[in-house]
């Protein structure tokens, strides 16, 4: 059994056990009507900064640096704000212009510590600073052991399973695998989004046939809150009053762990009740771009300080 093969069932058995997180699959049913009448569009294609619009090889780079920094863990008190030339924005495109508007003038991301601060300033301090920046030398480290763009080294790759193993063989940083009662169960969030990502593009800039069937979705903490606003996840009182009250869930724990498999399968169950007309990823895209609208957010996210998501 290969890694990703790994992925699509780790999760039952955290579903099967879980004591602080439960399914509503009547509330499901209501999302499922609503994605059947709607459009359900890829995540960047709703990016305000015209990334699609680049050269797909200038795309695929530029992705490989933003999930290296990082899409993952924007939450704080205050959270973590840019002011750009649309508003103030936060989260994953607030970060996204930062990083964008770097890679415009300059696509060489072989900086200093206080460089990277710099390029990461907003109203307070990103959180976990000092990860993302390991991850940029990370990453630098590889791209110059290869002597190639992230481009080259992935172009042949059109399958998710293959694809998917060759980031996470060689960036330690994507590791993401949890311990659940004595089960290692396996996440890996951030490389099935990057996977992801550079397969869309690619299909949609180059016209290539490719497999992203394969990936499971984001268990992170935007699409749990999502389905717990529209009643898909239920938590228990205790949980839901740490949740409720912002109080931080620690990485690894019980609770954290089923937050995270069960809004993985939930976005399983959608997709097999659609009868996989549109894949995990495109399911949990729709459900992303659901928490966007904040004002219908009407619960708080889990608080969880991760590099993982």
């Amino acid at each position: 059994m290969n890694l990703i093969d790994t992925l699509n069932t780790s999760y039952e058995y955290v579903c099967d056990n879980s004591r602080n997180v439960k399914i509503n699959y009547d509330k499901i049913d209501d999302l499922i009507d609503q994605i059947n009448n709607s459009k359900v569009d890829y995540w960047l294609d709703s990016n305000p900064y015209g990334l699609m619009d680049m050269d797909v090889e200038e795309i695929i780079n530029f992705l490989f640096i933003y999930h290296a920094i990082g899409d993952y863990c924007f939450w704080g008190d205050p959270k973590w704000e840019v002011k750009t030339d649309l508003g103030v924005m936060d989260g994953s495109y607030a970060i996204m212009y930062l990083i964008l508007n770097r890679f415009k003038s300059n696509n060489n991301f072989e900086i200093s510590f206080d460089e990277f601060k710099e390029l990461l300033k907003g109203n307070v301090t990103i959180p976990l600073l000092k990860d993302r920046y390991q991850n940029l030398l990370e990453m630098n480290r590889f791209l110059k052991s290869k002597n190639k763009s992230f481009y080259e080294l992935i172009k042949e790759l059109n399958i998710d399973s293959e694809l998917f193993e060759f980031i996470v063989n060689n960036l330690d940083y994507f590791k993401d695998i949890s311990n659940y009662g004595g089960k290692e169960i396996l996440f890996y969030k951030r490389a099935q989004l990057l996977t992801s990502d550079i397969l869309h593009v690619r299909e949609k800039k180059e016209n290539i046939e490719v497999d992203y069937s394969h990936l499971i979705g984001c268990a992170d903490y935007k699409i749990p809150q999502v389905m717990r606003c529209y009643g898909m996840l239920e938590f228990s009182d205790s949980l839901g009053d740490k949740v409720d009250s912002k109080i931080e869930l620690k990485e690894g724990t019980e609770e954290e762990i089923e937050i995270r498999a069960n809004t993985l399968k939930v976005i399983n169950y959608i997709y097999e009740r659609l009868d996989k007309k549109y894949s995990r990823m495109d399911i949990n895209d729709f459900i992303w771009l659901l928490g966007q609208n904040k004002s219908q957010m009407t619960k708080s996210y889990h608080r969880t300080l991760t590099k993982h998501y």
